[in-house]
């Protein structure tokens, strides 16, 4: 054990040294100068230290973005994948990776603190380094399938209140305002996709585009079967009210043939706890009176 720790601090007191030289290098450099030939020191004022201390911090980001993948097409993967779990800043990508980074750091260190290391360190550090390194990309897969849950599950009602709109005189434009901002607390992932098709159609662009960008957006496909109709419905210039309430019923109807279908595979799924866990204790209590009874009447036999 003691060794496991020694070697633990050796490696990070090596990983430690190899950040600051990373990313202080310029910092202990000049302070060496410093020390070679010294000059008379100035007092520093409060703006000084700011300034300092706020270029550090970006000498500091700037170093870690050389650890951010250059790819073109990896960072679109990564880009895609955050634009679907709703994440659209900037600063996400970069706060991702961080994760992947830091994270791995994290738990090989709770592995050495609580004693982990003791059944074995080379597979404990493997598996908590490998872990950190997943654990991100697990999380963002399911988020990414709770939100497509959560915008499946709300369509049909953002569906009904687009056509209380239209109905009422509202164009689709003026309707999908009104519905972001009357369902914006009770869908707000939907309503903040709608919000982004709003804007999209203020700065100019195509309603078509701006609700092909939405199906790309979330990656449901309902909502893609909503885009294609919307665009069919446009081009061929049919009731656009009435194309959201077939849609809006065939959507209810998918979802009480799934729900039945989930029934239906219960009484399937049930077969492997009855045979592993009901079964078993069911007869153990009806053949085991029994079963101790035949030994008895064999045991007595066996003495005669």
């Amino acid at each position: 054990m003691g060794y496991a720790v020694l070697a633990f601090l050796a490696v990070f007191i090596l990983i430690a040294g190899f950040g600051i030289l990373l990313f202080y290098r310029e910092v202990a450099l000049k302070r060496i100068g410093e020390v070679i030939n010294p000059r008379p020191k100035q007092p520093k004022t409060l703006r000084a230290t700011i300034q300092e201390t706020g270029s550090s911090i970006g000498n500091m980001v700037k170093r870690f973005e050389n650890f951010m993948p250059k790819s073109q097409k990896e960072v679109s993967v990564v880009v895609q994948r955050l634009t679907l779990a709703g994440y659209r800043n900037d600063s996400a990508m970069k706060v991702f990776y961080g994760c992947k980074v830091l994270l791995p750091l994290l738990l090989a260190a709770v592995a050495a603190i609580s004693g982990l290391t003791r059944l074995g360190p080379f597979f404990v550090y493997l598996i908590a380094l490998g872990g950190g390194f997943l654990i991100p990309d697990f999380w963002l897969g399911k988020r990414i399938k709770a939100r497509q849950k959560r915008i499946q599950r709300g369509l049909p009602d953002v569906l009904d209140l687009l056509v209380i709109c239209m109905e009422a005189g509202l164009s689709l434009d003026h309707a999908t305002v009104r519905t972001v901002q009357e369902l914006k607390k009770s869908q707000p992932d939907l309503c903040d996709e709608l919000g982004v098709v709003v804007l999209e159609q203020r700065a100019g662009r195509a309603r078509s585009e701006a609700w092909k960008h939405m199906g790309d957006r979330t990656g449901v496909d309902s909502v893609r079967n909503l885009v294609s109709m919307l665009v069919q419905t446009e081009q061929f210039g049919t009731s656009i009210a009435k194309m959201l309430r077939v849609h809006s019923d065939t959507m209810r109807v998918q979802r009480v043939q799934m729900i039945e279908e989930m029934a239906g595979k219960t009484s399937v799924k049930l077969v492997f706890p009855l045979v592993l866990f009901i079964f078993p204790a069911l007869f153990l209590v009806t053949l085991g009176p029994a079963a101790i009874v035949m030994m008895e009447s064999f045991s007595s036999l066996t003495k005669h």
